[in-house]
């Protein structure tokens, strides 16, 4: 048995499975690990869409042996330059010397930079740059391309195969998440992939909803397809990839997938904390079910940061610290800013020992949001006090009115 899937008829899952990283990209945390997708197709002409992480160069190109034994891989096509897509070239060139690179301006100007390839680089080969619609024909196949930019990289373009009404979309609806054992969304339980989905879009894509939308656009002529094949993730089919496809219109257009709360606080002594979990408390007992309580300094941002983009409304709770908000607060906030996220219902509430700030900066963090508070924000003197709990309840009641 070949160690590859077909997805179609001469078309081949030739990636791999990372469980060893930590991080992606040195900062999302991967609890279920990530799949480097790269997939062959092979017709009168062999092409190689996009390569993996350099780490598993070697498994890419016994994955092609396995499938076209020696004979050579015509063209690699890339749709996207992130080096966990691109960092294989240099050994696919070496291994098929004859290769032609395919891409757009920008991903060509990228492979030179990124690696010294290019017709007029150190490291020459033969280069074929496409544009938006331009047709490549492999034979019984023919790709077209269509230019993405700014999903996520300026450079993005997906490649399109007509008879098979298959996409290979780049980073587009793309997971965290490794494969475990099967490639196709058909042989896999898929439950895990959807939470994972929204952590991925929010924190690596969240910033370029506009973008994502003139995406769909281009991409709605081509349905209904039949099969999507990511970068990461499960290969989709028309058994998920309607859910899948809402959901990148739901986020890229900032729309909350569900009405709920995310509470986020930092506390150094649980005075910011108590506050958090009475708003819970009286949150619960208006009957608002689907509540997220996060500590800042024990949940990753990532995790918070899919929550925000899930549930409709946020409150965030910070002491001051050396006279502004309590570090891990603060850093919440910058990455709420770089996403440029266009509403949410938003209350806050602050302590301080002598001198209050903390309320105060979430107050402009508000107003350079656009979010209007919900309620006065509450602002706590020392420690928390039966006094303060009326300011509680008006926070939750006008959020639960809003809900």
């Amino acid at each position: 048995m070949k160690p590859v899937t077909e997805i179609a008829h001469g078309i081949h899952y030739v990636g791999t499975n990372d469980r060893t990283k930590h991080r992606f990209e040195g900062l999302w945390p991967l609890p279920y690990g990530v799949s480097y997708n790269a997939y062959l197709v092979d017709d009168e002409k062999v092409a190689l869409i996009d390569t993996i992480d350099a780490s598993f160069t070697g498994r890419l190109l016994e994955n092609i042996r396995a499938v076209i034994g020696d004979r050579p891989v015509d063209y690699l096509i890339i749709n996207h330059m992130e080096p966990d897509h691109s960092a294989s070239i240099h050994a696919i060139r070496q291994a098929y010397p004859d290769i032609t690179i395919v891409g757009n301006a920008k991903t060509l100007q990228m492979v030179e930079g990124f690696y010294g390839i290019g017709e007029n680089a150190p490291t020459k080969t033969d280069i074929l740059t496409v544009g938006d619609g331009d047709i490549l024909r492999l034979g019984r196949r023919e790709f077209q391309f269509f230019l993405i930019p700014m999903v996520h990289w300026p450079e993005t373009m997906v490649t399109y195969c007509p008879c098979e009404k298959l996409v290979f979309s780049g980073d587009a609806f793309g997971t965290f998440g490794a494969l475990d054992g099967g490639i196709i969304d058909t042989q896999l339980d898929t439950s895990r992939f959807w939470d994972e989905m929204v952590r991925y879009y929010s924190n690596i894509v969240g910033k370029y909803g506009g973008p994502v939308q003139k995406a769909l656009e281009k991409l709605k002529p081509l349905l209904p397809l039949k099969t999507v094949c990511p970068t990461h993730g499960p290969v989709w089919t028309e058994k998920d990839f309607p859910k899948v496809l809402d959901l990148y219109d739901r986020l890229s257009r900032y729309e909350p997938l569900e009405k709920g709360v995310v509470i986020a606080y930092g506390s150094m002594y649980g005075n910011t904390e108590q506050t958090a979990e009475r708003l819970a408390r009286e949150l619960a007992a208006r009957g608002v079910q689907k509540i997220v309580v996060h500590n800042l300094s024990s949940s990753h941002h990532s995790f918070v940061i899919r929550d925000i983009f899930r549930y409709s409304a946020l409150v965030i709770g910070s002491p001051t610290y050396n006279m502004h908000l309590y570090p891990e607060v603060q850093a919440l906030v910058d990455d709420l800013e770089l996403r440029v996220i266009p509403s949410r219902t938003f209350a806050c509430f602050g302590g301080f020992t002598w001198a209050g700030v903390a309320v105060k900066r979430l107050t402009e963090f508000s107003e350079r949001m656009g979010w209007p508070l919900v309620a006065p924000p509450l602002e706590i003197k020392q420690g928390f006090s039966p006094e303060k709990s009326d300011s509680v309840v008006e926070i939750a009641d006008a959020i639960t009115q809003k809900l």
